[in-house]
């Protein structure tokens, strides 16, 4: 089988768990260039990848035997990096969140759509066994209609976390606990509870932290179906914890706490997937987890461009949370009921 070539843009924090996953997928995968504009993170890359290096975008741009880009580079690069892959006809996965403004984000996923090319989003929680097996039984109509989804993500992120330039502001990352960490758990959520209609909350930034964008936000919601819900999120929450979702259901309630599922029917049935190792990156250290997920997302990625279909979470689907975000963001900062753009 010819093997799919593949080149990594960004050599920084977010770039070892997929390289990892490459390395895992090497059967069917070639890393053909690596490049990061940093001389420093080229070599420190090479130190622990067998990955060929680069020190300029072009080169990958013009090589035409490279099939598809990763990129990994911060947030408030990825629109005009992937606009440039798509432009020179490559595939583009790319990590969360698509850009750092809606806006811009719809660009990218636009300009991808109209180039011809696949685009897949990094938003590896759905790739676990515990929220697919949940997935199903919602699907298949066991547990009946939702009418009540809480959502928690209490993290603990140091001062020094956000004390690296850039990091927690609205020009390079382009917000803090919702868009950087909560993103993950909030995708799963509309992908097993259905869109959010209106959401009515607070957000700010607390004491525990400096930094330009909000660590804590709290909001009730109202789905697209009728069922109401809460979403509790923050950066604050020392040591930091499990990310939950709990459904209500109308016959049953489904709990996923991290890489753990517990389903408990009315009828005194339940469903239960134990926890996996790759729960983590909860606390003071935001890698400290496994690649096992970033390995089925990357495997996903390259299948769809095999077969010509579509990756499990495309550019559309990830602009469904890119849209939450942004009612949460408003209703925080006006006091008022916000609706949901579709």
């Amino acid at each position: 089988m010819t093997k799919t070539r593949i080149a990594i843009v960004g050599l920084g924090m977010a770039v070892t768990p997929h390289a990892k996953g490459l390395m895992d997928l090497g059967d069917t995968v070639e890393v053909v260039h690596a490049f990061s504009p940093s001389a420093e993170r080229r070599r420190a890359f090479g130190e622990k990848f067998p990955f060929p290096l680069c020190d300029n975008l072009q080169t990958i741009l013009d090589d035409r035997s490279v099939e598809a880009v990763a990129v990994f580079s911060p947030a408030n690069t990825h629109r005009d990096i992937g606009l440039a892959c798509a432009a020179a006809g490559k595939h583009v996965l790319m990590e969360k969140p698509i850009d750092i403004t809606t806006a811009r984000a719809t660009e990218l996923v636009e300009g991808c759509r109209k180039a011809g090319v696949r685009l897949g989003i990094v938003l590896q929680h759905r790739f676990r066994p515990a929220g697919l097996k949940l997935r199903a039984l919602l699907e298949e109509g066991e547990l009946g209609r939702i009418v009540g989804c809480s959502t928690i993500i209490r993290l603990w992120r140091p001062q020094s976390y956000y004390n690296e330039p850039g990091r927690g502001s609205f020009a390079r990352d382009g917000g803090g606990v919702l868009i950087s960490q909560g993103i993950h758990t909030l995708d799963l959520m509309l992908s097993l509870a259905g869109g959010i209609g209106e959401v009515t909350g607070f957000a700010t930034t607390t004491p525990v932290h400096q930094m330009e964008t909000e660590d804590m936000v709290c909001a009730a919601v109202r789905f697209r179906n009728g069922a109401f819900g809460t979403i509790d999120a923050t950066t604050a929450a020392y040591p930091g914890f499990l990310e939950e979702i709990v459904l209500t259901c109308e016959r049953g309630t489904a709990a996923l706490r991290g890489t753990e599922l517990l389903v408990q029917f009315h009828d005194g049935r339940t469903v239960a997937i134990e926890p996996d190792r790759s729960a983590g990156g909860t606390g003071a250290d935001p890698m400290a987890f496994p690649h096992d997920y970033h390995r089925a997302v990357m495997a996903d990625f390259v299948e769809a461009i095999r077969n010509g279909r579509e990756p499990k979470v495309t550019g559309e689907e990830a602009l469904k949370v890119h849209h939450l975000i942004d009612a949460l963001i408003e209703t925080g900062r006006t006091g008022t009921p916000v609706k949901v753009a579709q």
